[in-house]
């Protein structure tokens, strides 16, 4: 799970409890200005999520970490339904796919410019 807060122009995913361990990963920052858009897309949900470096996959449970695929893309994901997608620009990640408590309240916040 993934908690996303604003600070001044700055996002703020903060990835939360033993996530950290299984992404390898504690914190991302992301200008507002580099944030594309934020959607839910089942379809982008293939079995494949690309080659993991380093991170976590274990089908039908969690994925999670630095995945290639079109790209470099970062992974946290246990339930589908609360997951977003998080398309960026000039930025180390390419998307940030994280579930995250609220999606709606998330994808709001997000898109907001």
């Amino acid at each position: 799970m993934v908690s996303v807060t604003l600070d001044g122009d700055t996002f703020i995913f903060e990835i939360k409890g033993l996530h950290k361990i299984w992404a390898m990963e504690s914190k991302i920052t992301i200008s507002k200005e580099n944030i594309i858009r934020a959607y839910q897309n089942k379809n982008e949900f293939t079995f494949w999520r690309g080659f993991r470096m380093p991170g976590t996959e274990i089908p039908g449970i969690i994925t999670a970490g630095t995945f290639y695929k079109k790209g470099r893309n970062f992974w946290d994901v246990m339930n589908k339904k609360n997951a977003l997608i998080v398309e960026l620009k000039d930025n180390y990640y390419k998307k940030l796919i994280i579930e995250v408590a609220n999606p709606e309240e998330t994808m709001r916040l997000l898109n907001t410019k």
